[in-house]
This record gives structure tokens, C-alpha cells and sequence, in this order.
């Protein structure tokens, strides 16, 4: 697929653009790839208006778990021992408001949340939370984006196409709104598996790595665990 670019590839960090069909496309699973910490973007625009974002002044973390997940209540309660002072919505007080509040100008939010895809209107694709659905449209009611967004969840990175190669989907509502950094899954994940790690790529980033490089690593630590293996290649980081 990346023709004689792959022999230019080895470990070095990658930017994919992709087609809009492509979108989807869980990146690390290409031979080329495996060895390079790799961001996917809609387009390069939006990759180099990512990188210029100006920072909140405030590092606040926003962590969120939904129902109906193995283990994401645990995974969010693992995650918030690395944030002291984060603020937390879980045990029913993930509502859709609630989040919408929390989220608005965070440094770092992360949700643990069943995601569903809707290939007809790719805007009404939702996160499951305690009193319902939150849309990519309430998402663009935010004043300000998180800065660094992970969705633990199935299917929350894929996007649409539609006219002249746009994408729709939470990364093209988002990096506008301020968005720097989003991991999300393209393919459906395994929820137990997801969580550890998770708390693993908190761990990489919270010494300063950057999305690409925390995934890649976290990836290369699930080496001999195959569900495991697996479950970390249907994530990707878009933006920066």
C-alpha cells in the first residue's frame, strides 16, 4: 500500500494522510508501520493547525466512564491515581451534561465508553453514557475542546466521506474547537483488554510522549499477549 515510501519509513515517526475510505484503516497493522510511532489526519492542514493549538492554562484531566463496559470503571479509578486532582464521572454521574461541562477546556480528558458509528449521518455517532447518548453534535457545543482526548470505546475514531475528500467524525469536530491530540479505536475492541492498557499509555504520556510515540510504545509492551496485541493495533492517534 505504501509503495517505495516504506523503504523510507524504518523507525522514523510517520504523519498518514489518508484517502477518505482509507480513514478507518488501523495503520499500525502494516508491515511498514509496525516499527513507526504513527499519527493519522484528515488532511495536512488540520495536522499543522493541530501542532500550533495554544495550551490551556490550566492542566486540568477529565476522566469519564460509561455503563456497559467490562472493567471501565476500574480502568477510569486506575487512571485518576496518576491524576490526583482530576475530576471524575463515573458510578452514574457520567451524564451526558455532566461530561459536556467537564470536558469544555480540559488538558486531558479521557471517556470509557461504548461508541456506535452512524455511516448514514456521521454527526448523530455517539458515546454511551448514563442518561443516553452523547453525539458529535453536542460535542460542538464545547467553547473549548480538550487539548488531549482518548476514547476507550468501539468505532470512535472512524469518520465518513463525504464531498471533496472532508471527514466527519469527532476529530474534524474537534480539532476547530481546539483539539490537539485524539486516540480513538476504528475497529471494535475488546473492553477487558483495552483497559490495561490504557492506564499503560497514561503512563508513557504523563512522562511527556507524545500520542504516536505513548501508542507505539504501548503496543510494543503487549508483545506475547495476543488479544492484547490486537486490541492496541485498533487504536490510532490523530493529530499530534
Amino acid at each position: 500500500m505504501l509503495g517505495p515510501v516504506a523503504a523510507l519509513v524504518a523507525d522514523a515517526p510517520v504523519v498518514v494522510v489518508p484517502p477518505a475510505r482509507l480513514h478507518a484503516v488501523p495503520w499500525a497493522l502494516l508491515p511498514a508501520l509496525r516499527a513507526a510511532p504513527t499519527v493519522v489526519a484528515p488532511s495536512a492542514a488540520t495536522w499543522l493547525r493541530a501542532g500550533h493549538l495554544a495550551a490551556p492554562r490550566q492542566r486540568r484531566v477529565v476522566l469519564v466512564a460509561g455503563p456497559g463496559l467490562t472493567g471501565s470503571v476500574e480502568e477510569i479509578r486506575q487512571i485518576a491515581h496518576r491524576y490526583p486532582d482530576s475530576v471524575v464521572l463515573a458510578d452514574g454521574r457520567a451524564t451526558a451534561d455532566a461530561a459536556l461541562a467537564a470536558l469544555d477546556g480540559a488538558w486531558t480528558a479521557h471517556v470509557a465508553a461504548h461508541g456506535s458509528f452512524r455511516s448514514d449521518n456521521p454527526l448523530f455517532s455517539a458515546l454511551s453514557l448514563d442518561d443516553g447518548p452523547l453525539t458529535v453534535y453536542d460535542l460542538c457545543r464545547l467553547r473549548r475542546a480538550p487539548r488531549r482526548l482518548i476514547l476507550s470505546s468501539c468505532e470512535s475514531g472512524v469518520a465518513a466521506p463525504v464531498a471533496a475528500d472532508e471527514l466527519l467524525g469527532v476529530v474534524t469536530a474537534l480539532v476547530p474547537l481546539g483539539m490537539a491530540s485524539l486516540l480513538a479505536s476504528v475497529v471494535p475492541v475488546n473492553d477487558g483488554a483495552a483497559a490495561p492498557l490504557m492506564v499503560d499509555l497514561h503512563d508513557r504520556l504523563r512522562v511527556g510522549r507524545s500520542f504516536g510515540d505513548a501508542l507505539h510504545a504501548v503496543r510494543e509492551g503487549a508483545a506475547g499477549d495476543p488479544v492484547a496485541v490486537a486490541t492496541a493495533l485498533s487504536f490510532v492517534a490523530l493529530g499530534q
